[in-house]
């Protein structure tokens, strides 16, 4: 059985990479912290307590893009690594979810 191949991210800054990193676990503990999608209180509290360090985490990420003269986002390069990195199935968990037919 032959590994299944990933599309190559694109060329990032290791600060663009950091922040896309910070930014999917932020993502990652939102979609646990969702009260639409829960189950338990703990789960969620243990999420929402993560959040907090996943959220300084991103905010020093972005501190250092600006502070190293990285001014801009480039969004569609950013776009795309979050598909790769399945950014979109984690933003999802974010949402509510569609009600049963």
């Amino acid at each position: 059985m032959e590994p299944t191949e990933f599309p190559p991210l694109p060329a990032l800054t290791r600060a663009e990479g950091e922040v896309i990193d910070c930014y999917l676990a932020v993502l990652d503990q939102v979609g646990r912290i969702n009260p639409a999608r829960g189950s338990d209180t703990y789960s969620a509290l243990r999420a929402a307590q993560a959040l907090v360090s996943r959220a300084a985490a991103l905010r020093d990420a972005l501190s250092l893009m600006h502070e190293r003269g990285e001014r801009q986002i480039h969004a569609a390069t950013l776009a795309r690594a979050l598909r790769v990195l399945d950014g979109e199935r984690r933003a999802g968990r974010v949402a509510v979810p569609p009600p049963p037919n």
